[in-house]
């Protein structure tokens, strides 16, 4: 599993479930990408025992349980289309596989949302998913993750003034 976060997840803003649906997606799509775990086996194992519980000392926040797995099931149902998309975004000679399996995996999260979720603004995905990259990362990291997103989502059409 990922790597405990070195900060509190979304330090500016209080936490909300969808926000800990993120994160928590975030940390099984790196399971699934490093373990090599199933889809069923991790979407029940973050089910059963991670989502708002206590796990060797971490609190895991209360998560919509449902965004969650729509995210993880989305990424893993539509990577042939969300992988070339980053890549794109990428810096040339940079393709989402050389990519650190953490990043990778927020990326491919906030991807999923940028193409297939009409419901959420892009802004709300973009700012969302750079507080996760806060919660791994102290580097350039985060930054990273914004302009990759903005440039996907500016590729897709969205519509980046759009908050709400």
């Amino acid at each position: 599993m990922a790597e405990a976060p070195k900060r509190d997840l979304m330090p500016d803003r209080p936490a909300n479930q969808r926000g800990a649906a993120r994160f928590a997606a975030v940390q099984a799509l790196y399971q699934m990408d490093v373990g090599r775990a199933t889809l069923e086996d991790t979407l029940a194992q973050f089910g059963a025992f991670h989502l708002g519980r206590e796990i060797e000392g971490e609190q895991y926040l209360p998560a919509d349980a449902d965004f969650f797995r729509q995210i993880v099931a989305g990424v893993t149902k539509h990577q042939l289309t969300i992988d070339p998309a980053v890549d794109r975004a990428l810096a040339d000679g940079w393709p989402v596989e050389r990519v650190d399996a953490t990043l990778r995996a927020i990326l491919r999260a906030a991807t999923f949302e940028l193409l297939r979720r009409q419901d959420i603004p892009p802004r709300v995905v973009i700012t969302e998913y750079v507080d996760v990259a806060k919660a791994f990362y102290e580097d350039d990291a985060p930054g990273l993750v914004n302009a990759t997103l903005d440039a996907i989502a500016r590729e897709a059409g969205k519509d980046l003034a759009s908050s709400s």
